[in-house]
């Protein structure tokens, strides 16, 4: 299966993570192997890069555009929050710097019957593991009223979330719903006409909600930030890059706790609580998209880049 990918400010990336000829790295988004070939490409034989994703489709693409590079790479099946143990089991304690490329691909977004889209119609899936059991049709169809609510007012941040749940209870009352094109429809239907000419497509934030909550986008992300500074060496980078403000939300506010994780009271005149700095953040403002790389690839226009090195 072919790809069709753009990797997403490639070049501000590795560049921020400062390849050693010699170091460990990790791609833990691998996707078709964007980022990961460019790495391999600044390091030399006594180099390694570890490749994680959990979309087997990617993996599958991966492997054969860095085939290339034989042993020096290692790709495996598996979410990148089992960042620790996927080391462990290497044998790696330290790295020399990790990148995540956060949300859905190209590819899935363009294969149709991954689900992703709602420009076409398709079965409601949203996998990106598609070991996983559970898909987008069982949320939409099994959670309350009130859940659907929450879901798409705090995943999706859509203002109409509380008119799209009560839509999409009253439609699968009459049968359940099963595909993206009936799903955009229901949303189309609850969002009153003058607003459905706005900025992007009106089913855009409902199933952004959806997919984040299916595949635990944000528990991930934030509950593994901490993980990987620890694993990096001294003067290691993580470099992470975002597509939306949830998001980069929880990036900047981890990298802000590890530079200064102090609990103490303003008003003390030593800190007591025993928090140290893990390292500082590198970024003070994200680094975005050229206007060249915008309109080469329109998936890059939301995307923010931010890094952090450990101490």
């Amino acid at each position: 299966m072919e790809f069709v990918h753009q990797s997403v400010l490639l070049n501000q990336t590795v560049d921020s993570l400062r390849v050693r000829p010699d170091g460990i790295y990790v791609d833990g988004t691998l996707g078709r192997g964007g980022h990961a070939k460019e790495v391999l490409r600044r390091l030399g034989e006594k180099g390694r890069l570890i490749g994680i994703d959990q979309d087997g489709d990617a993996i599958a693409a991966a492997a054969e555009n860095l085939k290339e590079f034989g042993c020096r790479v290692t790709i495996i099946r598996s979410n990148y929050e089992q960042l620790s143990s996927i080391l462990d089991e290497l044998g790696i304690s330290r790295i020399d710097g990790i990148c995540l490329d956060l949300g859905v691909s190209s590819f899935q977004l363009d294969t149709r019957e991954r689900g992703f889209t709602y420009r076409e119609d398709a079965p409601l899936d949203m996998r990106m593991d598609q070991r996983q059991t559970k898909t987008a049709a069982d949320m939409v169809n099994g959670l309350s009223e009130m859940e659907l609510y929450r879901l798409i007012r705090d995943y999706g941040e859509e203002k109409f979330a509380k008119n799209i749940a009560r839509h999409i209870v009253r439609r699968r009352q009459e049968k359940p719903i099963e595909t993206t094109g009936e799903l955009t429809d229901i949303i189309k239907a609850a969002i009153p006409a003058k607003f459905r000419s706005g900025k992007g497509h009106p089913a855009k934030q409902t199933f952004q909600a959806f997919r984040i909550a299916l595949n635990r986008e944000l528990e991930v992300l934030e509950h593994t930030i901490d993980t990987a500074i620890e694993r990096l060496t001294p003067g290691g980078r993580l470099a992470i890059i975002t597509f939306h403000s949830l998001e980069d939300r929880i990036v900047k506010t981890k990298f802000r706790e590890n530079e200064n994780p102090c609990i103490c009271p303003p008003g003390f005149p030593v800190c007591v609580c025993g928090k140290k700095s893990r390292g500082r953040v590198i970024t003070r403002k994200p680094i975005l998209p050229e206007a060249e790389e915008e309109e080469e690839n329109r998936r890059s226009k939301s995307a923010k880049l931010r890094v952090f090195e450990r101490e």
